[in-house]
């Protein structure tokens, strides 16, 4: 893993909107895979004031919840069309997110992951870490073969995402999210990660042992993983000047 660590979100954030937008400069018809709630708020800001082409790119969501209808304002097809996709030209058969409302959840989830291998896998997917480590909404235990599939979301879960809705008994209880699995499958993996409350899940992962409770660790198995981190959610990694180091003296070539 490359463990990029900048004094603030906003600085962090720059490197990882460089880092797509890299990508999408070089391959215009480039697949990525998105995720939503806080943290990658500002990536998509950056992303949208770079005024980059989209009308080639393909994109993955990584989760949607159950029940909760596609214009309530917290499901995440409003969300993406809120915060990313009306702001930019991709056009919306382009654009894919799990149906949270389908008749059929499991055959739904089994679409998903066919239509991810049609458009030749993800080359980029973007990450965040909940504060028990979970990426997507694979939760802690969840398989780290697993693919998409419906989970049911722990009472941390549900307590974190809590903010959105009101109260914590508003928060759908199931979810459908792309597996650990098919995470590890894209080509290249971008976990943004900012303040004191993801320092913890941060530090299991990064140098803590590969374990199922802290799913993010996986992680270190990928050949191009990009970890971006504020001071705050670097704090407390044991090597957190190294990583400064080595990410200060890349061959300038390296360098985005």
């Amino acid at each position: 893993m490359e463990i990029i660590i900048q004094a603030t979100p906003e600085s962090a954030t720059s490197v990882a909107a460089r880092i797509v937008a890299r990508l999408l400069r070089e391959k215009p018809n480039a697949v990525l895979g998105l995720a939503t709630g806080s943290t990658p708020l500002l990536l998509y800001r950056a992303l949208i004031d770079m005024k980059l082409d989209w009308r080639r790119v393909t994109t993955f969501n990584l989760d949607e919840y159950i029940g909760l209808p596609q214009d309530h304002p917290q499901s995440y097809h409003s969300f993406m069309w809120e915060n990313l996709f009306r702001h930019i030209n991709i056009p919306k058969e382009n654009v894919n997110i799990p149906d949270g409302n389908a008749s059929d959840i499991p055959g739904c989830c089994a679409a998903y992951e066919q239509r991810i291998r049609d458009a030749g896998g993800i080359d980029l997917q973007i990450l965040g870490i909940g504060t028990d480590g979970h990426i997507g909404f694979n939760e802690p235990t969840s398989s780290l073969a697993s693919r998409t599939r419906i989970k049911t979301l722990t009472p941390q879960t549900r307590k974190d995402n809590a903010r959105f809705f009101g109260s914590e008994a508003e928060v759908p209880g199931h979810v459908i999210t792309m597996g650990i699995g098919t995470i590890m499958e894209a080509r290249q993996n971008l976990m943004l990660a900012f303040g004191n409350n993801k320092a913890r899940a941060i530090a299991e992962a990064v140098e803590g042992p590969i374990t199922t409770i802290n799913p993010a660790s996986i992680l270190q198995m990928h050949p191009d993983a990009k970890v971006c981190l504020d001071a705050e959610a670097a704090a407390q990694l044991k090597r957190a000047e190294y990583y400064r180091w080595v990410y200060d003296n890349k061959p300038d070539w390296q360098h985005l």
